[in-house]
């Protein structure tokens, strides 16, 4: 398994993709293959065995992200021979010298996809190559040749508790990045709308715009009680936040190509209402587990209804979709 370096495994607070790395790597092994991982220089995987392929620091200054194309090209020339297959997480040209090998290659993405680059690389000899995205919506921002399969992302369900009983005065949750695009000021807007309280969770960006958006729109309705910032959490702290809140509030107009926080909170049986937008209808089930509103007054009409949604049929009908032993199944069964 193939990854950007920059964010170290086990990751301990950002690193989405990289969380999905450490869980399928973890799930391959205990399937009983041997897993190696060219990642970044000082991750640990248990049962796996963890190639450095550049040291940590992200975003990665843009001369050491140029030294990992060569790093990456030199560890899979030597080794090809070696594996039955190679997942790649990573960039599409560390794939380079492999590609019109007979080892098999999965190129998963997490983001809009460059459609140029994967009509330039299908014009070369290349042989089995299966490309992926996390979404339908994903997929489509970059078929533009060779062969396309929709692979969910996913979460490891043991590590959420589903929380069936919660008293009428529940609050809210948002949990994301604290910039404008992922919508806290409109999940503050909800909640006082709704007189709700909001517990907001993630990291603020240390962009100089996005820090001035924080402290004008949404610091100053901070005051530890209707409104309550807690901070970046860890796995065990979002299973303790997600759990004891009614719903989760995902007003983000941001290019999501699945949205891991969504499953993250369904997993706790907690439903999540969000826009109708990118990946988003893909993960949350209208009317089931949870809504897609079209704007703000869709949002506020849909926490009045969240009583009306059954927080196991959350947990039991996402967990066939989105749990790592479904998905590592999944990509396991991509050349048969």
């Amino acid at each position: 398994m193939v990854m950007d370096p920059g964010i170290k495994i086990p990751v301990i607070g950002y690193g989405g993709h990289e969380r999905l790395v450490e869980m399928l790597a973890k799930e391959y092994f205990r399937l009983g293959h041997e897993v190696d991982l060219l990642v970044t220089n000082g991750s640990y995987v248990a049962g796996c065995k963890v190639h450095g392929l550049g040291k940590e620091g992200f975003p990665p200054e843009k001369k050491e992200r140029k030294k990992t194309v060569f790093r990456a090209w030199r560890f899979l020339s030597k080794n090809k021979n070696k594996y039955d297959l190679i997942h790649n997480f990573g960039r599409l040209i560390y794939l380079l010298p492999v590609l019109n090998s007979r080892v098999k290659k999965i190129m998963t993405y997490g983001r809009i996809i460059s459609g140029r680059n994967i009509s330039l690389i299908n014009k070369l000899p290349n042989m089995n190559l299966v490309f992926t995205a996390p979404s339908n919506w994903c997929v489509l921002t970059g078929n533009t040749a060779g062969k396309w399969v929709t692979v969910y992302n996913c979460i490891d369900y043991s590590k959420y508790t589903l929380k069936e009983n919660l008293p009428p005065d529940a609050p809210l949750i948002f949990l994301s990045r604290l910039e404008r695009l992922k919508g806290a000021h409109e999940a503050i807007q909800i909640a006082l709308s709704t007189q709700n309280r909001l517990i907001i969770a993630g990291n603020i960006s240390p962009l100089a715009e996005e820090k001035e958006y924080f402290e004008n729109e949404v610091q100053p309705f901070i005051d530890g009680m209707q409104i309550k910032y807690v901070g970046t959490v860890n796995d065990a702290e979002k299973d303790k936040y997600l759990g004891m809140c009614k719903a989760m509030l995902f007003p983000a107009r941001t290019s999501e190509a699945f949205g891991m926080v969504m499953a993250e909170s369904l997993g706790c049986g907690t439903p999540v209402i969000a826009y109708n937008y990118a990946a988003m209808p893909e993960v949350v089930s209208d009317g089931v587990t949870g809504f897609i509103a079209e704007d703000i007054k869709g949002m506020i009409k849909a926490v009045g209804k969240i009583d009306s949604l059954n927080r196991r049929q959350c947990r039991e009908e996402t967990e066939t979709k989105f749990d790592v032993k479904v998905i590592a199944a999944q990509y396991l069964s991509l050349f048969e």
